[in-house]
């Protein structure tokens, strides 16, 4: 996928971060980490990226707002491996985001608790001493 199609230009590094607000260090820290890839300019000083790299970018900001961590990504990634097979990542994406529904939901669960706590021990705060403020 990174071999450029007629009239596909090349976007430096720079121009993405900007574009994407993220800065050239994370998007050099995921390539380091193998899960995104850039293509050498023309000139040989620059990264660059293709539309498609730019997209896999766009796809990994999108994963990192749902909480996947960098190891769930290299594993997507890896999924998707060399023959780029969206039906053997899709699955994999869909156990990992069940995965997070799980962990969110047993979070929710102990904040619930925890409020419901904090709630009673105000409660039972107002009745023994009244409802000063201390302020």
């Amino acid at each position: 996928m990174d071999i450029l199609t007629d009239g596909e230009e090349i976007t430096s590094i720079g121009e993405i971060a900007s574009a994407l607000g993220l800065t050239t260090r994370t998007i050099r820290y995921w390539e380091e980490v193998g899960i995104i890839e850039s293509v050498p300019r023309s000139d040989g000083a620059t990264r660059g990226f293709t539309p498609y790299y730019v997209r896999r970018i766009k796809f990994i900001i999108k994963l990192k707002e749902l909480g996947l961590t960098i190891r769930e990504m290299q594993e997507l990634y890896a999924a998707y491996g060399e023959a780029k097979q969206t039906e053997r990542m899709v699955p994999r994406l869909v156990e990992i985001l069940d995965e997070h529904i799980e962990k969110i939901d047993e979070k929710m669960a102990k904040l619930a608790s925890l409020r419901s706590d904090i709630s009673s021990y105000r409660q039972h705060m107002v009745k023994k001493f009244g409802n000063e403020t201390g302020g």
